[in-house]
């Protein structure tokens, strides 16, 4: 059923690639001697969701991963020709163009938009339901992707770790990158890039960016956060979408933050263990949004941007919900400070706006 669920927000995603290639040896052929080119023509396959639909109009927003619709061989960097393909509709002549909108190569995001289309028209398909819950280890995680280009297909497993940091090389070369993901078991291969992973109420929980590939290594996967993945999707949407800025838009407080003190307790609701963690201000930049609204040795509380409060017990808490703040807006945080707690307002100015 939670598959069921996801399948009709899961899309299979082509894009293509064009690379000019210079010979530089010679040819019997005119035109093909030392110094002529010829186009190197290609294409990549992964998957997406739908996060946002209009019925009525057939506009949606599909989220997919960076490296889906990025080449750093090809001649434009991002896909100019990007096609999406809904579930029991995957044949050639029922492609749907995409335009990209935006992404970060940094986040592993990027978001396309359909237009009119009229498979979409007051159709059985649906924007994906973003979880609001606590991913616990040992929840079910059922990824629906494109694997090996062969389709829309699911696998099933679980969550072996909620929460962790892994490096590789950027989409550009240009050197390593660091995600904050999910590690699960379940079965994921080329392909499954962009996809959704979905919990046994099919709410998206994760997409989809990498496993481990090594003959010693067995179904180890890896998920960026529905929460990360919402949020950054949403920071594209409102910096990119109609506009010449085609990346993310990150409010920096120029904090380091430490952790001194973690455990875990059992979450009274759920009964499923939680890691506690005391986020502290290890030191604050100078001229950065929080010199002089908070000093080295501050306890997180909380913290709120418009609407969207949360209770800082991880040191991601923090960082994700940056991703939130826009120009204008007040970032509300609570700290223990001296053993009191204390509220600080920081404004959001363009000074403390990073691309990226």
């Amino acid at each position: 059923a939670a598959a069921s669920v996801g399948l009709l927000s899961s899309v299979t995603v082509t894009a293509s690639f064009v690379q000019t290639v210079k010979n530089h040896y010679g040819s019997f052929f005119p035109g093909y001697g030392s110094g002529s080119s010829y186009e190197n023509k290609y294409s990549s396959e992964g998957a997406g969701v739908i996060y946002k639909l209009d019925e009525t109009s057939g506009d949606a927003f599909i989220v997919t991963n960076y490296h889906v619709v990025y080449d750093v061989n090809s001649d434009s960097g991002i896909s100019e020709d990007i096609e999406i393909y809904l579930f029991g509709a995957e044949y050639e002549s029922q492609a749907i163009s995409a335009s990209y909108v935006g992404g970060s190569l940094f986040y592993d995001i990027a978001v396309l938009r359909v237009e009119d289309s009229e498979r979409l028209k007051n159709s059985v398909y649906k924007a994906v339901d973003v979880s609001q819950s606590a991913v616990s280890v040992g929840q079910n995680a059922i990824a629906i992707g494109n694997p090996e280009g062969y389709g829309i297909s699911a696998s099933y497993g679980i969550v072996s770790v909620e929460s962790e940091y892994i490096s590789m090389t950027a989409a550009d070369n240009s050197g390593a990158v660091t995600f904050r993901v999910m590690r699960v078991d379940t079965a994921v291969n080329s392909g499954n890039s962009g996809g959704g992973l979905f919990n046994d109420r099919g709410e998206l929980i994760g997409i989809v960016n990498a496993k481990i590939v090594d003959d010693g290594v067995e179904n180890i996967g890896y998920a960026i956060p529905a929460s990360v993945a919402a949020a950054v999707t949403d920071n594209i949407i409102d910096n990119c979408f109609g506009k010449e800025n085609k990346s993310v838009m990150r409010a920096i407080l120029g904090v380091n933050l430490g952790i001194s003190d973690s455990y875990v307790k059992l979450n009274t609701e759920t009964g499923m263990p939680e890691i506690i963690e005391t986020v502290t201000v290890a030191s604050v930049e100078s001229g950065s949004l929080a010199d002089g609204a908070l000093i080295a040795g501050d306890i997180f509380v909380s913290a709120s941007v418009g609407s969207r409060t949360v209770n800082v017990t991880r040191q991601y808490h923090v960082i994700d919900l940056m991703l939130h703040a826009r120009v204008g807006d007040t970032v509300s945080i609570t700290v223990n400070r001296g053993g009191e707690n204390v509220t600080v307002n920081i404004t959001v100015t363009e000074n403390g706006i990073v691309k990226y």
